[in-house]
């Protein structure tokens, strides 16, 4: 498979999955039609729009090329359409999520490289790119992010980003690159949620 290709297709599933974990939530929140759809876009695209911005790539695509509000509709329509049987699964939007930052943190990786060639710049923006339009989601819900919480989701997403970078810099064929990070992404996600892993927290009360 060409390698363009292959980013192109994993940006496009970051996306739907996105999508359907803000539909999810917007879902939840009993939003309209079109609440619903613009929660879906937002988290969907908003890190990428974001990342494209940092790294100079205007318009960004996630406002400028068309398969990403078709993407991103799609998922959000499928959503209204099955939400009793999403619902079904256990944490939905956090499995949509995870399935997403672990995309995300790649392509966008990937694609800070391409244009800064500057390891540190692609890693934290792979970052940006993963957990943008999930904070921004939640701040549009009046909610606390879950990037903020104490749960693993911003430091998966490093990481995914970190070995993403590091294969393309040691020459890594395309899958592995690609494939490894994604998944080692997911899987640090996924198991946190499932066996309740969490970073140090430092609360309390005080006066």
């Amino acid at each position: 498979m060409n390698e363009q290709l292959l980013f192109n297709l994993v940006d496009l599933a970051g996306t739907f999955a996105f999508a359907i974990s803000g539909a999810i939530a917007a879902r939840r929140r009993n939003l309209d039609l079109f609440g619903i759809l613009v929660i879906a876009f937002v988290t969907a695209c908003g890190g990428g729009i974001a990342r494209d911005v940092c790294i100079g790539a205007i318009p960004p695509a996630g406002l400028s090329d068309w398969r990403y509000l078709f993407t991103a509709v799609i998922a959000a329509l499928a959503t209204i359409v099955a939400y009793r049987e999403v619902e079904r699964l256990t944490y939905p939007v956090r499995l949509f999520d995870a399935m997403g930052l672990g995309l995300f943190a790649v392509y966008g990786a990937h694609k800070a490289l391409l244009y800064t060639h500057n390891a540190e710049v692609a890693i934290l923006l792979g970052m940006v790119t993963a957990v943008g339009g999930g904070l921004a989601r939640d701040v549009l819900l009046a909610r606390v992010p879950i990037v903020l919480q104490k749960e693993i989701y911003a430091s998966a997403a490093g990481v995914g980003a970190a070995l993403a970078v590091i294969g393309e810099r040691l020459g890594w064929p395309a899958l592995w690159a690609t494939w490894l990070p994604i998944a080692l992404c997911f899987a640090l996600r996924f198991v946190s949620l499932r066996y309740g892993w969490n970073l140090p927290r430092f609360g309390g009360k005080h006066d």
